[in-house]
C-alpha cells in the first residue's frame, strides 16, 4: 500500500512548520516543535490496568534509570525495552520508550522495564550504551517480580541493536540468557544493507531517509569511526547462533528495512525461530507515535504476541 497518509501530512506539516523560520536553526527547531505536538509526545497515554513507577539502579557507568510497567493481574513473564533515537536522542518519555512498554505490560501481562541507556554525547561511545542495557538485564533477571518467569528483551532501530547485543552478551555471559527477542526495525548492520530495487524506487518519494552521510554519522557518534567495528557494535556482524526465539517489526517505507530482512535471513540459516511482521504504510519509527492507526496497534500486537505464545 503507499505510504499512510498520516506520514504525508506530518512531512507536509513539517515543511510549513520550516517555511515560517528565518534561519536553518529557527526552521528546524520549528519543524522539530511541530514534530513533537503532532507524535503526541506530550499528551498522557491511558495507564489504566498498569502501575508505573520511576526507579534508577546502580550501572557500571553510574545510575541508570529505569520505569517499571506492572500491569494488574497475574504477571506472565517480564521484559526490558529500549528506545531508538540513533544512539543520540531518545528518553523514558517518548512513546517509542513510554508507551511501547505500557502496552507491551498490558496486553502481554508482563512486568515490563524501559531502560534510560547512556546516550552517544559528550563523550560516551560503545559499549557504554551495551553495558547499560546489560546492567538493566542483569537487575531484572534478579528483581523478585520476575523470578522463575519468562523474561525478553527488546527495542527499537538503535535500541534494536543494543537489545540484540546484549542479548548476545547475555547468551555468553549471563546471568541468563534472553527467553525472547523482539525487534522493532532495528539497525543491526553498518554497512547498512540495500534495499531491494523495487522497495527502493517505492522509497524515492519519502522525505525521511537514511542516506549514506545520516548512517556514517550515527556510527560515528556511537563507536567513534566509521572502520574495523567491534562486532556486537551493530551486532548483525556478531556469532548469532544460540539466540531464543525473536520477532522482527519492519515499516514498509524505510531505509533500515533491508537490516531488519537480512537479520531474518541469518537467524533462521542458524535455526533461530524468527517471526517476522511488515507494517504497511508505516515509516521508520512508527512506534514512536501514539498507536491511533490500526498499523501501529497491529505492531504492538505483534511485539506482546511474542511474549504470550
Amino acid at each position: 500500500m503507499p505510504v499512510h497518509e498520516y506520514f504525508t501530512e506530518m512531512y507536509r506539516g513539517m515543511d510549513r512548520a520550516r517555511a515560517s523560520g528565518r534561519t536553518d536553526e529557527e526552521r528546524e527547531a520549528l519543524a522539530e516543535r511541530f514534530l513533537r505536538e503532532y507524535q503526541g509526545h506530550d499528551e498522557p497515554w491511558d495507564a489504566t490496568g498498569v502501575q508505573v513507577e520511576d526507579t534508577a539502579i546502580a550501572g557500571p557507568h553510574g545510575p541508570i534509570p529505569l520505569r517499571a510497567y506492572r500491569p494488574e493481574g497475574p504477571i506472565r513473564g517480564a521484559a526490558l525495552w529500549a528506545h531508538g533515537g540513533g544512539f543520540v536522542h531518545g528518553d523514558l518519555d517518548m512513546p517509542e520508550a513510554h508507551v511501547v512498554s505500557l502496552e507491551i505490560a498490558r496486553r502481554a501481562g508482563v512486568f515490563t522495564v524501559s531502560v534510560d541507556y547512556r546516550l552517544a554525547r559528550n563523550g560516551v561511545r560503545h559499549p557504554v550504551p551495551i553495558d547499560d542495557v546489560h546492567a538493566a538485564w542483569t537487575w531484572l533477571c534478579g528483581e523478585e517480580t520476575a523470578r522463575g518467569l519468562p523474561i525478553a528483551i527488546g527495542g527499537a532501530s538503535a535500541g534494536g541493536a543494543l537489545a540484540l547485543a546484549a542479548a548476545l552478551r547475555a547468551r555468553d555471559t549471563g546471568p541468563r540468557p534472553a527467553d525472547a527477542l523482539l525487534l522493532a526495525y532495528p539497525f543491526a548492520h553498518y554497512p547498512n544493507p540495500a534495499l531491494d530495487p523495487q522497495v527502493s524506487a517505492e522509497m524515492a518519494a519519502i522525505p525521511a531517509r537514511f542516506p549514506t552521510e545520516s548512517i556514517e554519522n550515527m556510527v560515528r557518534s556511537y563507536v567513534g569511526r566509521i572502520s574495523d567495528l567491534p562486532p556486537d557494535a551493530l551486532p548483525g556482524a556478531a556469532r548469532l547462533d544460540g539466540l531464543p526465539p525473536t520477532r522482527i517489526l519492519l515499516s514498509e517505507y524505510d531505509d533500515l528495512r533491508a537490516s531488519g530482512e537480512l537479520l531474518e535471513r541469518q537467524l533462521t540459516e542458524l535455526g533461530v525461530p524468527v517471526e517476522s511482521h511488515l507494517a504497511p504504510g508505516m515509516t521508520h519509527g512508527h512506534l514512536n507515535h501514539l498507536p491511533r492507526l490500526p498499523a501501529i496497534d497491529a505492531s504492538l500486537d505483534f511485539l506482546a504476541g511474542g511474549l504470550t505464545g
